[in-house]
């Protein structure tokens, strides 16, 4: 049995990959992960909690996002990402 070398991507590689790609992917330490869209229940799920989560956090410094926003971390960090 072979084993297949996986390549590992720089951040760059992955934007020009993903701005030509049909579908969505995720970029973890140098890997791309395609991931899935989303139906119409969980959208709106998303869009509901998404709104209440900004309202709640407005006088704080967090920003919310509800989908389709590429980041970039540096460091590790405490994150909460709704898929």
């Amino acid at each position: 049995m072979q084993i297949q070398q996986q390549k590992n991507y720089t951040p760059t590689e992955y934007l020009n990959f993903e701005i030509n790609s049909q579908q969505r992917h995720e970029y973890i330490n140098g890997e791309i992960i395609p991931i899935t869209g989303g139906t119409p229940n969980h959208n709106q799920i998303s869009l509901n909690f998404t709104a209440a989560l900004n309202f709640s956090l407005k006088s704080q410094s967090y920003r919310v996002f509800v989908a389709d926003q590429q980041l970039l971390i540096q460091k590790k960090v405490s994150i909460l990402i709704l898929m």
